[in-house]
């Protein structure tokens, strides 16, 4: 008999499709699945992931969707902390949370699977994941009137657009933009996908799903937008874009001195009369399984 689990990964789309396989692997054992999301994710999920329980979550200015609204979503369905999975790599509002070990050696969607005791290599089943939308999927291919050859582009992510001259594509391919054509969801492409000779994409959403899936196209082409530990693992065939984005490499925060500095700033605050437990001192180590490192 298994559980009521919650996931703590509110956003972004990207890193909700590269951690489904997990809610999967547990869904599989019995556990009964509750995740909260920023509401504007919420129809891509809804009919296509329906074996998950979705919580939409308003994406606040103060950022309270990424930990507290979760949290309290949670506890409203009556799960506990212990049974929580907290897949976030590194939130600088909570770096106690974050496993300085693991965050200096491992990419961040290899730490999902790490900290929740899950074999990376089911990051590639995420088609097991989902059930297709095959009215919307036909309804979204005539609209588009394709014809072969054609290119699928996405070029914008959750960080802004990348200007690109795309005029080496060859000039009989029909390109389709996707950022032209919203959906209802996001999965609502997959067939347009699959009948793609060309995929040139940002390092976002459309181009993890593409990877995830092992969909079929001849050329895919992937635009790096980020340090290379929160760039993915792929695990399919790609060429890289050389571009101007700024996707320099610096030097990585220390989440052990981060969560020191923390806890001396709460003891100031609070004149001594909270505790804060320094699993950084007391062992080196950090629970990461589920989330309770802070306690009074």
């Amino acid at each position: 008999m298994g559980i009521k689990r919650g996931i703590i990964q509110s956003r972004g789309l990207g890193d909700i499709i590269i951690a489904l396989p997990i809610a999967k692997h547990y869904h599989d054992q019995g556990d009964e699945i509750y995740w909260p999301i920023c509401e504007e994710f919420h129809s891509s999920f809804a009919d296509t992931v329906p074996w998950i329980n979705w919580i939409p979550l308003t994406t606040d200015p103060q950022g309270l969707f990424f930990l507290d609204g979760p949290r309290t979503a949670l506890a409203k369905e009556g799960i506990p902390e212990e049974n929580q999975l907290y897949l976030y790599q590194f939130l600088n509002t909570m770096p106690e949370l974050t496993d300085p070990e693991l965050f200096a050696v491992l990419k961040f969607d290899q730490y999902k699977y790490w900290v929740s005791q899950v074999p990376f290599t089911k990051k590639w089943t995420l088609a097991d994941c989902i059930t297709r939308n095959e009215n919307r999927e036909s309804e979204l291919q005539n609209k588009l009137q394709l014809d072969k050859p054609y290119a699928v582009v996405h070029l914008t992510g959750s960080t802004g657009r990348v200007d690109m001259d795309l005029s080496w594509i060859p000039k009989d391919t029909q390109v389709v933009d996707i950022d032209d054509h919203p959906t209802v969801s996001i999965f609502d492409w997959i067939s347009v996908l699959e009948g793609a000779d060309i995929f040139v994409g940002l390092d976002s959403v459309f181009a993890n799903m593409v990877d995830s899936l092992a969909i079929p196209i001849n050329e895919r082409y992937w635009i790096r937008r980020s340090p290379w530990d929160v760039t993915p693992v792929l695990g399919q065939t790609w060429s890289m874009v050389e571009t101007d984005l700024p996707t320099g490499d610096p030097q990585r925060v220390d989440p052990a001195k981060l969560a020191d500095e923390k806890a001396r700033a709460l003891a100031a605050r609070t004149a001594g009369n909270v505790t804060m437990t320094a699993p950084f001192h007391a062992s080196g180590k950090i629970p990461t399984n589920f989330m309770y490192a802070l306690k009074k």
